[in-house]
């Protein structure tokens, strides 16, 4: 059936971005755009067609980007006003509350493409909601959507005391838009003296630095991950690798661990542990190490009485180009491991990269093994936790593999 003339500029694309946009992937690359009306306008809205001119969807439109098109709506009755926007937020908002029951004082509330706000993070840390927008469409609506996110969950009891921006990103350069960070300034909504706060997870405390922090401040993903280390922890010796914020660590010391070394390359991030730690007063059950994990695995040796390691690394690759190089560093610290860890000893590993597929890190985890001479005893196999919602359809939302097992 013929498109219906609208109000939004069209642009027709090819063939095979039309079949991928049917099959639910929201995206339409450089290179897959066939005709358009030239009214677009980089971060405007336009109509996407497919080549026989049926209406696909509405997105966000910017020719800076690889990505030209982020479609935000496939239903032609859709009309961008506060009321969509007020509407996607509520969706978003009651999804976390019913998956995450009462454990929503720190959550995410937005995971972009998830919750179809494209290229939108929004993490809540207790009172305070910090954003990174990653996408010009969303940018040019902030002082639509940002207020709309302030009224849906302070009407929903929730006390929100700030919105800070974490726009420190090289990634919004590629879309035509500057870095920057600094809490949001509307009228109505509160500004905080501190961008720093503490807060609650799984019963730790954590201070948390937003303004300077990795990311938005905290990684939140991990959450029962943390919970599924500190089942296994009662009366074991635990080192945690990458340790960053220290908080694999002090879920194994509240578990019931005899002793836990937390390891980092950063000075910083090794002050933020010990700092949490102190928050929590687990102090005598922990100690810490700034080092190279690479370099520190090869020195130890059983004599050091490791019966626990956590390997929660970087994302080693973020680009398909660098996957073989990234397979190389995860088994290299994922072998060393394994050859440290006496027989029944356990080991929590993970990445958190979208293009290490888990195939090819089961595939590793396989390989290391072997030449390890051991087993791998399965006893969890996770993703990340459900406020950062896997779409099936696009498998950039799927990202975090996390295994535990029992090395035999």
């Amino acid at each position: 059936m013929a498109f219906t003339k609208r109000e939004y500029p069209t642009i027709t694309i090819t063939k095979k971005a039309e079949t991928s946009l049917i099959g639910g992937h929201p995206w339409v690359f450089d290179g897959e755009l066939t005709a358009f009306d030239g009214r677009a306008e980089n971060g405007g809205l336009v109509d996407v067609l497919s080549p026989k001119g049926r209406y696909l969807g509405t997105g966000f439109y910017n020719d800076n980007s690889k990505i030209k098109i982020r479609l935000i709506s496939t239903n032609a009755n859709d009309r961008f006003d506060e009321a969509f926007f007020e509407r996607r937020i509520r969706y978003a908002w009651d999804y976390r509350k019913t998956v995450m029951r009462d454990d929503i004082g720190s959550c995410r509330v937005i995971f972009g493409e998830a919750d179809t706000f494209p290229g939108l993070t929004v993490d809540k840390f207790g009172d305070i909601l910090v954003t990174q927008t990653l996408s010009l469409g969303i940018e040019q609506r902030k002082d639509i959507i940002f207020p709309l996110l302030y009224k849906v969950l302070t009407e929903d009891g929730q006390r929100i005391s700030g919105i800070f921006e974490r726009n420190d990103v090289a990634i919004r350069e590629l879309e035509g838009m500057q870095q920057n960070k600094g809490f949001y300034i509307h009228e109505g909504i509160p500004v905080p003296d501190s961008t720093s706060t503490v807060i609650t997870e799984n019963g730790i405390k954590y201070n948390v630095d937003f303004e300077n922090g990795q990311k938005t401040g905290f990684f939140l993903d991990q959450k029962y991950n943390r919970l599924a280390v500190s089942r296994l922890a009662r009366g074991r010796k635990v080192l945690d690798c990458f340790t960053h914020t220290g908080s694999f660590a002090l879920n194994a010391v509240k578990g019931g661990a005899e002793h836990v070394c937390a390891v980092d390359i950063s000075e910083d991030a090794v002050e933020m542990a010990r700092a949490n730690a102190a928050l929590n007063g687990f102090e005598d059950k922990m100690s810490f190490r700034a080092a190279n994990v690479f370099e520190l695995l090869p020195e130890l040796t059983a004599k050091d009485g490791f019966d626990f390691i956590i390997l929660d690394p970087p994302a080693f690759t973020k680009s398909r180009s660098t996957v073989d190089s990234a397979m190389r560093g995860y088994k290299e610290i994922n072998l060393r491991a394994m050859k440290l860890l006496p027989r029944g000893g356990y080991l929590a590993t993970c990445s958190c990269s979208h293009f290490m597929k888990d195939e090819l890190f089961r595939t590793m985890l396989r390989s290391a093994a072997f030449d390890a001479h051991v087993s791998l005893r399965q006893i969890e196999a996770r993703q990340q936790a459900p406020d950062h919602p896997i779409l099936w359809n696009v498998p950039e939302t799927d990202y975090l593999k996390f295994y535990i097992f029992q090395v035999v």
